[in-house]
Order: C-alpha cells, then sequence, then structure tokens
C-alpha cells in the first residue's frame, strides 16, 4: 500500500545541516498497524509529517496505493490528504464552540457537497462506535480527555481514510484511558483499517502488529509484535 524509498528531508538551522530523513526504506501493506518509535530529533515526527503530505521529501519517493505522492505539489497534496488520510493528534484540536457531532462532521466542510443526510447519519454511526451516541450535542469542555480522543477518532473516519495516522494518541491521557483508546484501536485495524502510529511509550507500541525504530533519521531496526 506504501512505498517510501531513500526518503531523504534536510533541514538548515542556525548554520547547521540537520538530515531529519536520511535515505528511509519502508513499505507498509494494506491493513497494517504500525508504531513508530525513536528519541527526540531521530525523524519519528518527521516520517509521519511526510507520510501525511504535511511536508514534503528532498529526494526519494513516497508511493501510496501507487499513487506518486512524493511528485504532487502543494494543491494535489491537499486534496489527497483530505481524500485518504485520517488523522488523530495527541491534543485532539477540537474545535471548542462546535458540538462532537459537529466536530465529527468538519472534515466534510471540504468537499463540495457539504453535510449531506448520509454524512450526518455516519457521524452517527460513528459516535456509536466510540461509545459516544449519547454526547451528539455535548462541548469539548463537557467531555473527559478519553472522550475527547474518542471524537478525535470517530472525525478522523469520517471520510473513510484508506491511512490512518495517529502522533501520540495517547499522550494526554492516563494509564486506564490510554488502554482504552489503544483498543479501539486495535479493533479498528482488526475491522481491515491500516493504522500508523508515532509514540515514544513501549507499552503503547506493543499494540501495533509492527515496530520500526528510528535513530539519526533512518530506521534501525524493525520488529514484529504476536
Amino acid at each position: 500500500m506504501i512505498e517510501l524509498r531513500d526518503l531523504r528531508r534536510t533541514y538548515h538551522v542556525g548554520g547547521q545541516t540537520i538530515h531529519a530523513l536520511d535515505g528511509v526504506n519502508l513499505d507498509i501493506r494494506e491493513g497494517e498497524f504500525l508504531a513508530i518509535m525513536g528519541r527526540s530529533g531521530s525523524g519519528k515526527s518527521t516520517l509521519l509529517n511526510m507520510l501525511g503530505c504535511m511536508d514534503r521529501p528532498d529526494g526519494g519517493s513516497y508511493r501510496l496505493d501507487d499513487k506518486a505522492v512524493s511528485e504532487m505539489d502543494d494543491d494535489e497534496l491537499s486534496a489527497f490528504r483530505n481524500r485518504y488520510i485520517g488523522f488523530i493528534f495527541q491534543s485532539f484540536h477540537l474545535l471548542p464552540r462546535l458540538t462532537t457531532l459537529e466536530n465529527v462532521l468538519l472534515p466534510r466542510r471540504y468537499h463540495q457537497e457539504g453535510h449531506r443526510d448520509e454524512d450526518i447519519e455516519r457521524a452517527r454511526v460513528l459516535l456509536e462506535r466510540v461509545d459516544l451516541g449519547d454526547r451528539l450535542d455535548h462541548k469539548p469542555n463537557e467531555l473527559s480527555g478519553g472522550q475527547r480522543q474518542r471524537v478525535a477518532i470517530a472525525r478522523s473516519l469520517i471520510n473513510q481514510p484508506r491511512l490512518l495516522l495517529a502522533d501520540e494518541p495517547t499522550g494526554n491521557l492516563d494509564s486506564r484511558t490510554s488502554d482504552a483508546i489503544m483498543d479501539l484501536l486495535q479493533e479498528l485495524n482488526r475491522d481491515g483499517q491500516t493504522i500508523v502510529m508515532v509514540t515514544h511509550e513501549q507499552d503503547i507500541a506493543d499494540f501495533a502488529k509492527r515496530q520500526v525504530d528510528m535513530m539519526d533519521g533512518n530506521i534501525l531496526r524493525e520488529t514484529a509484535h504476536a
């Protein structure tokens, strides 16, 4: 599903050259649950941004579903990102003035047809799936941290993405709530959703089927989990 070949990204900061990605090669199969780990500065966040079309490489290639993502211009990347990729963030990124249902529907605003009846029904179904069917009209400040993350997960799925990217999805949650969120991600993966997650916590990475450890902009090792 995803093919990265000799992917490179270099930053110039204060007269220094930083090789954030230094020739990364990686294949991700459809239906995988992959965890990316590494210390700060290892390149894991840059790699996730690259996969999410939030940044573009200086060299190498990125293909998703045999589409040359690394050759797209900004407008093409934006459209591709909205259609193919869902995002889950550590800090949820919910809009405080919108209800739970409205937050989940937010990505549909970028589609020409707007909020159709089937979009609203799909949002309701997704919120039922994450056990928030009775919280449709609640604002984010009326929800717990775990509930906010569940809203964010439902929102990430509204466009039926091919790829779901999670950036430290349990970073702001207690251990019990973290396990519940990871159980939900595992359930989504069992249903066929491809997930790539960045985390610095080994116990969270253990929920994934495969783990990639990064150092100095490249992949140090790969580990399969039972």
